[in-house]
């Protein structure tokens, strides 16, 4: 019985633990942001980033994908930290067809790419310009509550009322 307990405790410890992406960040220039690039492409065309946030929109093309992204802060994972001041926005695009139901408005991604230009548009009224990035690695972040870090809660207890 208790080893029967303690390989249940086993599984589930290890099941529990979340399973983070590999993101290759040799040449990425971590100190580049969305609005860097929208003011000065010149100096930053070509360059390599790890960007994450909140998808706003996304659009399947012929022979791509692409996304608007509210960019955020990263943490030591790549997760896009929403409590922080959003750092600009930025449209990725990804070769073939990704499903944007899955790809949709308010999930959470973190994108290794290099910059590949910049396009005008608009946010509401306002006219804005729009870092362009080209996919290496894409990330989907799974609907979980990351401050408990888990998609579920296991507990043992006995509750009176």
């Amino acid at each position: 019985m208790m080893k029967t307990l303690s390989l249940l405790l086993l599984v589930l410890t290890i099941t529990g633990c979340a399973q983070y992406p590999k993101f290759d960040t040799r040449h990425v220039d971590k100190s580049l942001l969305p609005t860097q690039v929208a003011s000065d492409l010149k100096a930053h065309k070509g360059k390599n980033i790890l960007w994450g946030g909140t998808i706003l929109s996304g659009k399947n093309l012929k022979k791509s994908t692409r996304l608007e992204v509210l960019a955020y802060p990263l943490d030591g994972d790549g997760w896009p930290e929403r409590d922080q001041k959003p750092l600009g926005r930025f449209i990725l695009s990804q070769a073939g067809y990704l499903e944007t139901a899955d790809y949709a408005k308010g999930r959470v991604i973190t994108v290794l790419g290099s910059i590949t230009g910049i396009e005008k548009g608009k946010v509401g009224d306002s006219a804005y310009t729009y870092p362009l990035v080209q996919v290496q690695q894409l990330h989907l972040w799974e609907k979980i509550d990351r401050k408990s870090g888990t998609g579920f809660h296991f507990g043992v207890g006995v509750m009176f009322h």
